[in-house]
């Protein structure tokens, strides 16, 4: 049995008016008679608990930082009307709103309540159980119970690299247009003549072409399709660290999401490795139009996880997936841990079978701390930062010494330059 406050102000009405009776003790016994019968017969009179049925309909997935609508069906299969307070709880991380519905269902009949939910985190959302209370026609007593409706919704990463979609498009076309490739074009493929201007590549003139129409004309190539593209991630302990009030290990997410859009709309196979010191996901490479969704699926519940990556086990990975030559982007941070004591020793055996990219994200607080110079604190604090820059730079060097492209960028930036350095090595026939 549940109590009201409208049971307690009646309660306290009650002593009152026993306070200010002649008689207190004939009246105490009227007054609780009367409160104790109404409220028996409110409880009587409300409407059963068990009696309720509930389901649920709306979409069952949605993007970080877009609302989800989701509706909840009340059904009373009961002999009386329920006048019900309903508390559809979820976890605090789907921020469901509003957190509790007042609704009336007579009997034999349906009512619908909506819930929107504002998710902050990434994964699955699933709710934990209705709280109805069932009051009865005074207010003043009802029942209480629980029921569970079972559902799930799938958080997907936000994608706020969109954004720089349309550009990136443009570039490709650029690049698919291309009239002539400066150098070899190695991988490219031919696609026809034109005049000889100055700057073209002497070894691209086509001799034969020449001789036939009387005037210099060199080959063009165009950027091969059906390439493959391998999105590593490495989801080891430095992908949990924080950005902004944001991790790592998602804006890696974004930025492959739109590698991934991109690469796609070239014609060029994608898959997903996420990997810490075991396999987390192993998406096979595809081309079709559903590839992007799949992927955003298998990311959803995607988490770091607090241990060390184990680089060989990721190369390992790596190279049981894919037998022919493809371009690795690892998403990984570029400090003295991961690149020194992991993957340097297992660079060789990638590198001398794929294009290898790591794309690192820099913290943009480490460039702002390089100007500080107020106080002691300060100055010290910039003096570390610079350390930690020059630091990122000599092993920027020695991947690059190693065949290794490098991206280091700022959150801002990071996806873009991800995406321009693919249609870079795409317009020079290094994939």
């Amino acid at each position: 049995m549940a109590i009201t406050g409208r049971t307690v102000a009646l309660a306290l009405f009650g002593a009152l008016v026993v306070v200010l009776s002649p008689a207190p003790g004939l009246t105490l016994v009227l007054v609780d008679l009367v409160v104790v019968g109404l409220v028996a017969l409110d409880l009587a009179l409300a409407g059963g608990v068990r009696t309720l049925e509930f389901s649920r309909s709306g979409p069952t997935a949605g993007r970080l930082g877009q609302p989800v609508p989701l509706v909840l069906g009340v059904t009373n299969g009961g002999t009386r009307t329920v006048r019900a307070h309903i508390r559809d709880a979820w976890p605090p991380s789907s921020g469901s709103r509003p957190r509790e519905h007042r609704v009336t269902v007579p009997a034999g009949e349906r009512r619908f309540l909506e819930t929107t939910l504002h998710p902050t985190r990434r994964g699955d959302r699933e709710p934990f159980r209705i709280t109805i209370r069932s009051l009865g026609p005074l207010g003043l007593a009802g029942r209480q119970g629980r029921h569970h409706c079972a559902w799930r919704v799938r958080v997907l990463p936000p994608f706020t690299s969109r954004r720089h979609l349309p550009a990136a498009l443009a570039r490709l076309r650029e690049v698919e247009g291309e009239v002539a490739i400066r150098g070899a074009g190695a991988g490219c493929e031919f696609d026809s003549l034109r005049d000889y201007v100055i700057g073209d590549d002497v070894r691209l003139i086509d001799w034969r072409g020449t001789a036939r129409r009387g005037t210099v004309v060199v080959r063009t190539f165009r950027p091969e399709r059906d390439r493959r593209v391998v999105c590593v991630l490495d989801t080891g302990r430095t992908s949990a660290g924080r950005i902004g009030d944001t991790p790592r290990l998602d804006h890696a997410l974004d930025a492959a999401l739109l590698l991934t859009a991109v690469a796609l709309r070239a014609g060029d196979q994608v898959g997903l490795v996420a990997h810490d010191s075991v396999p987390r996901i192993t998406l096979p490479g595809g081309h079709d139009h559903g590839l992007l969704a799949r992927m955003s699926d298998a990311m959803a519940a995607l988490e770091p996880a607090l241990i060390e990556a184990d680089h060989g086990g990721i190369v390992s990975t790596v190279l049981r997936g894919t037998s022919r030559r493809s371009l690795v982007v690892l998403f990984t941070d570029l400090v003295p841990a991961v690149i020194e004591e992991g993957l340097l020793p297992a660079l060789p055996t990638l590198a001398a079978r794929h294009t290898v990219v790591v794309a690192a994200l820099r913290d943009p607080r480490v460039d702002e701390m390089t100007t500080g110079r107020g106080d002691v604190r300060e100055v010290y604090a910039a003096a570390a930062a610079e350390q930690t820059l020059l630091r990122r730079r000599e092993l920027t060097e020695t991947l690059r010494r190693r065949g290794v492209e490098v991206v280091d960028a700022p959150p801002s930036g990071y996806a873009a330059a991800v995406t321009d350095t693919y249609l870079t090595l795409k317009s020079l026939g290094r994939l």
